[in-house]
């Protein structure tokens, strides 16, 4: 074969190559654009069988509820689970029109809607009392078993230094909120309304004070608080009677002591969940679908199906006919006798209560910060760093109730390569010399995490947390490259304190670093990598 025809050939085996590959080029390009235009032409006849809900957390553990039936119904259903307030707050500012449905835990927070958020056909799901959950060794040993108990039993006995308590921050949760203000309406004396002149009432505050003087830890989220109860060594915890029920569940499949639970006759917040539909000029042909899926939750199946999952589905009475295994009268859960619901105060009281509790009533906090200022922190991690702090510590904070009181600490350690200096200030309302020395420090050299958590534990480890609440809050946007694990494993082990240790990521953050840090010290990481004063906003719920 001569060379002429050897180079015929080959060309045209390149140009059967060159046309196959074309071929397929586009017959997977036609394929793709098929598939995409069927999936289209789908969501296009099912976007108005979609509906998304915006629901507070604690209703997680219902979701299937809803799911399953709308699945058999060709429906789908996405939820988007935030802090009760947190939903408020964002409803407010956005009109919910991004959403078709909200489902929040309590009725009392619907009030505190803006009126440009337009809601119908609300109606409660479910019956959740806001109670005390006590280590049944200690109920006995204070004598609540088989016992009528009063509000004013349980804080005798947090003031005689015989009981210590967890519970969910009232300025970012329902429960926690819910607890606060049935407190206060008790031991203001049940009054017909609450309001705000009984706010001022230097007795009360000073009963409270002492109540939350015995507040172990809190908790920015209800999901958290199970983990926190589950992973700690904790004797009592004020949460949902749902939390409860699921807890001691979890308890005694790992062969430990259940919580007794405590339903003061004095007065019991109650949660009652309502589902409301949200209007908006996009969503009108939804209304349908959201009132299917409302009338089956509220239906004997639905409702049922609720039980299963510790929600009381009776209202304003009391069951004998209930599943002895989810209500279990050995751990003190109780459907035979009538709850005394607390009254809710208007829209402004909450507001008073809510900033009182924040800046006299809680249980003081020394926090400290470690601010990542190594080299990768340069210009926009720097600007993030500065915005954020610049938040967290002035009078902006307290637009979110999160602001610190004058009784808080604040120690501030920044680190590069090490530590660049210790800053502190022992009034929290006094951070004009802390923000001026945040903002005037420049990022450099590498990531000292673990040196930086040790000394914070070294300045918390004398604290006295019988006065204070203490905790640790590091910022960084890398690898921590100096130090190891190991050694701040140790050395906490050392201190033998209760000192959480929360993490705020952005950048490229070490997750699994952080994540070994929180488990140790029975934490959280926050991610702060799209929203840092978001993180920042969040982090200050728990603590």
């Amino acid at each position: 074969m001569n060379d002429n025809k050897k180079s015929i050939i080959f060309k045209i085996i390149v140009i059967v190559i060159f046309l196959m590959f074309i071929i397929k080029l586009f017959s997977e390009q036609i394929y793709w654009g098929f598939t995409d235009l069927k999936y289209r032409i789908e969501y296009s006849l099912k976007k108005d069988k979609t509906l998304w809900i915006l629901s507070s957390s604690e209703n997680r553990n219902l979701e299937s509820v809803i799911v399953d039936y709308a699945k058999t119904k060709g429906y789908d259903v996405f939820f988007t689970y935030e802090g009760t307030l947190d939903i408020i707050d964002e409803l407010n500012e956005n009109d919910g029109s991004i959403y078709d449905g909200v489902w929040l835990s309590n009725s009392t927070w619907m009030y505190m809607l803006d009126s440009n958020v337009k809601t119908s056909n609300s109606k409660c799901t479910s019956i959740n009392p806001v109670i005390f959950g006590v280590k049944k060794s200690k109920a006995k040993e204070l004598g609540f078993i088989n016992k009528t108990v009063y509000t004013k039993d349980i804080l005798q006995a947090i003031s005689d230094g015989k009981l210590k308590f967890s519970m969910a921050n009232p300025t970012s949760t329902d429960s926690g909120a819910s607890a606060y203000l049935g407190m206060l309406y008790t031991l203001a004396g049940n009054p017909e309304v609450l309001t705000k002149e009984n706010l001022e009432n230097d007795e009360l505050k000073e009963k409270l004070i002492t109540l939350y003087s015995g507040m172990e830890r809190t908790s920015g989220s209800e999901e958290f608080l199970e983990e926190l109860f589950l992973n700690g060594d904790y004797e009592a915890v004020v949460t949902y009677e749902s939390s409860i029920i699921k807890i001691n569940k979890q308890l005694e499949e790992e062969g430990k002591e259940p919580l007794y639970a405590l339903y003061p006759v004095d007065g019991v917040s109650i949660s009652d969940s309502p589902l409301a539909f949200i209007n908006t000029e996009y969503n009108s042909e939804k209304k349908e679908i959201f009132d299917d899926i409302q009338s089956y939750v509220l239906s004997n199946e639905g409702q049922r199906k609720l039980q299963e999952k510790g929600r009381r589905t009776w209202f304003g009475g009391i069951s004998s006919k209930v599943d002895k295994t989810v209500f279990n009268p050995d751990w003190g859960i109780d459907t035979t006798k009538y709850i005394t619901p607390v009254k809710y105060p208007s829209k402004d009281v909450i507001k008073k209560a809510l900033y009182l509790y924040q800046v006299e009533l809680k249980k003081p906090t020394h926090v400290v910060f470690c601010l990542d200022y190594s080299g990768s922190m340069m210009g926009d991690g720097y600007d993030e760093l500065k915005k954020a702090m610049e938040y967290i510590l002035t009078e902006k904070a307290s637009e979110d109730f999160i602001q610190f009181s004058e009784k808080d600490k604040i120690t501030i350690i920044p680190f590069g390569t090490d530590i660049k200096g210790i800053w502190y200030s022992d009034n929290g309302s006094n951070t004009s010399e802390l923000l001026s020395k945040i903002n005037s420090l420049r990022p450099t050299g590498s990531t000292a995490l673990y040196p930086a958590a040790m000394r914070a534990l070294d300045v918390l480890k004398d604290e006295d947390t019988e006065k204070y609440n203490v905790s640790v809050v590091l910022m960084t946007d890398g690898l921590a490259n100096i130090g190891t694990y190991d050694n701040l494993a140790a050395y906490y082990k050392r201190v033998n304190k209760n000192i959480p240790i929360y993490s705020i990521t952005f950048g490229s953050a070490s997750y699994s670093q952080l994540f070994k840090i929180s488990d140790l010290t029975n934490a959280k990481v926050f991610d702060g990598k799209s929203d840092l004063v978001k993180a920042f906003k969040e982090v200050r719920g728990y603590n």
